[in-house]
């Protein structure tokens, strides 16, 4: 059922949907907006992990703007015509910058954790040349703990995203003035896609799964690393590196797993089933594709927090935003986000 008629928004869209919105925007912002000067002028913007840093915390600013105007599109959207102004609006602008930063962010997540592993895999100081082939993976990884290469690999994933979101609304926009449909702004066209749009969605999710499972190798990798050490060494104090890069790596994981399967589980069950002729089913199906893609959207307001906890140094570069001068007792060298790692 493709008509107009047939979805109908119940409360739950019309009311908790940009309740919700509206309550993460002013928390969502405030928290990336220091997040973002303490990543500019206190923190040591020359390492590779706040490289990654920096393009997380401008995704989840993206994000947060396009909240606004989702709490209005689910409030109003089922009264606005789908050729008004404001419904190309939320249709092309909110879902560009919404998917955009959502790829983006899952991507720049993995190479997170890909970099907090390759600190624990750096090789010694020969070349790359000269190394073995079984080696060659610590290579690979080596790339991803280096500033420059950061930089134009986060260059290359926003473009890349970019490009393909960007093909898809236009195609998507084509097919429906192709085939003359007038509805509701908020009508399946809008939430489900044309045909382009299911095969943007089909490669976005094989992308975040490919994610998903680079985390979950690596936190497998690191723990079979460290049980090779232990047999032949006892980690002292200095070596509590490990345990912090592998909390690291599983905090990512659990980021992943809570605010981003759900929805990418469901997405390919929502495309399966949304023919036949049952509105009910049809309606149930959108709702809750809407409430997951808010449970992904509200990752980017606990980034803040998550910085927060993990690493020091942004703790004290926070404090330092409200105070002239750092306390003695909270000065020290303890960043967990750390690119240096102890001797093996």
């Amino acid at each position: 059922m493709r008509n107009s008629t047939c979805l109908q928004p119940s409360l739950a869209t019309t009311a908790a949907l940009p309740a919700i919105y509206s309550f993460l925007f002013p928390a969502g912002i405030t928290g990336n907006v220091l997040a973002a000067r303490v990543l500019s002028k206190q923190a040591p913007t020359k390492r590779t992990q706040y490289v990654y840093l920096s393009n997380l915390v401008t995704a989840n600013l993206l994000i947060c703007s396009t909240m606004p105007l989702l709490a209005t599109y689910f409030a109003r959207g089922y009264y606005w015509t789908y050729s008004s102004v404001v419904c190309r609006i939320a249709n092309n602008f909110g879902t560009l910058i919404m998917h955009v930063s959502m790829y983006v962010t899952v991507t720049i997540l993995c190479l997170i954790a890909l970099s907090q592993y390759a600190t624990l895999k750096k090789n010694s100081d020969a070349n790359c040349s000269q190394a073995a082939n079984e080696n060659l993976h610590r290579c690979v990884l080596r790339k991803f703990r280096q500033p420059e290469f950061a930089k134009y690999l986060c260059i290359v994933i926003w473009l890349t995203v970019l490009c393909i979101t960007v093909a898809a609304i236009i195609c998507n926009n084509v097919q429906a003035n192709a085939e003359g449909e007038l509805h509701s702004c908020y009508s399946i066209h809008i939430e489900a896609g044309k045909f382009t749009s299911m095969l943007a969605a089909s490669l976005a999710t094989a992308c975040f799964f490919v994610s998903f499972m680079t985390v979950l190798l690596s936190y497998y990798c690191l723990n079979r690393h460290l049980s090779k050490i232990q047999k032949h060494t006892c980690i002292g104090e200095k070596h509590l590196i490990y345990g912090t890069v592998k909390r690291n790596i599983l905090v990512i994981q659990m980021i992943l797993t809570v605010c981003f399967l759900p929805y990418h589980v469901f997405r390919p069950v929502f495309y399966g089933l949304l023919s036949g002729n049952d509105c009910t089913k049809l309606n149930y199906l959108v709702e809750i594709k809407n409430f997951l893609t808010c449970l992904a959207a509200a990752k980017s307001v606990l980034d803040p927090v998550i910085y927060l906890w993990l690493d020091k140094t942004f703790k004290r570069s926070l404090y330092g935003l409200f105070k002239k001068s750092v306390p003695e007792h909270h000065k020290g060298k303890d960043d967990v986000f750390t690119e240096e790692t102890p001797d093996i």
